[in-house]
């Protein structure tokens, strides 16, 4: 009986190999050599179409920004927006040509789950706004590529509109990336000419009419070698800041980005010059006495 059971018993080895023996390999590798010859197909065209219209898009704005009817920002801030909108058309145009080629019915999915349902159901909400509020950004010109911006508690300069983020690089170098969605209240502060206000600190004795013929004389010395000087300098006479402090105010508005360097010219002539006359200036701003 032994010997019967053995013989009638089923080889596992033999099975596996009969199940084998069924596929038509020749087929299989076949239709896998196909199907990575496409996708092979589609990478390479949507690198060459990826290249072509990088290319053709500098060309073009090439051309914008060599007119004097577009501000170099708008032509900066329309580059940015068309080259990021079309790369992500060609990135669902790839990823749409793969999923076809694999043999996914990508266009029964959608048409069977619907648009809008599709969207909420991979989470898209979010980047609907985003593209709403970047839309609304542009319309409205609200800030553009190079404009100094303060959004929320991020100040510094935009580099990169897209139809997603925003792209802001402060004065230290950080790149901040702000979702549109999240942008609500914008402080631009490139619209207009900026104030420069100067102060000098002075003891209540100092010659004040000694010290003001002094900063009538640097202006009219540094005036003419700053063109980003729009109005003044004013002199706004004597403050008082408080705790027993007083300072003299002199003012003027430049045009924006040159605030800084005018303001830092225009002290350092001031007070190398009151020093030169022999005037003696407060060295703190507090006066500290002793009890």
């Amino acid at each position: 009986m032994f010997l019967a059971t053995t013989s009638g018993t089923t080889d596992p080895l033999s099975t596996w190999e009969d199940f084998l023996a069924k596929f038509r390999w020749q087929n299989i590798v076949a239709i896998v050599a196909q199907k990575a010859l496409e996708l092979l197909f589609y990478t390479i065209l949507f690198i060459i179409l990826q290249r072509v219209a990088k290319l053709v898009l500098q060309h073009v704005f090439k051309q914008y920004r060599r007119s004097e009817k577009y501000s170099t920002s708008r032509v900066n801030t329309m580059d940015t927006l068309v080259t990021n909108g079309t790369n992500y058309i060609l990135f669902f145009l790839y990823c749409y040509a793969l999923l076809s080629a694999l043999g996914v019915p990508v266009g029964t999915l959608i048409a069977g789950a619907g648009v809008i349902s599709l969207a909420l159901g991979l989470g898209a909400q979010g980047f609907v706004s985003d593209v709403v509020t970047g839309f609304f950004i542009i319309l409205e010109k609200q800030f553009e590529v190079g404009d100094v911006v303060q959004i929320d508690e991020i100040t510094g300069t935009v580099s990169a509109i897209g139809i997603r983020t925003t792209q802001v690089t402060s004065f230290d170098g950080t790149l901040n990336f702000i979702p549109n969605r999240n942008i609500s209240i914008v402080s631009n502060k490139s619209r207009g000419d900026m104030r420069v206000l100067i102060q000098i600190h002075v003891f209540p004795t100092t010659p004040l009419r000694q010290v003001q013929q002094i900063i009538a004389t640097k202006n009219k010395e540094l005036v003419p070698k700053y063109d980003a000087i729009t109005r003044g300098p004013d002199d706004l006479g004597v403050t008082d800041l408080g705790q027993g402090n007083l300072a003299l105010q002199v003012q003027m508005y430049v045009k924006n980005g040159a605030q800084v360097k005018v303001q830092n010219a225009f002290l350092s002539a001031y007070l190398a010059a009151i020093h030169d006359a022999g005037i003696t200036l407060p060295t703190n701003a507090l006066n500290l006495t002793k009890s």
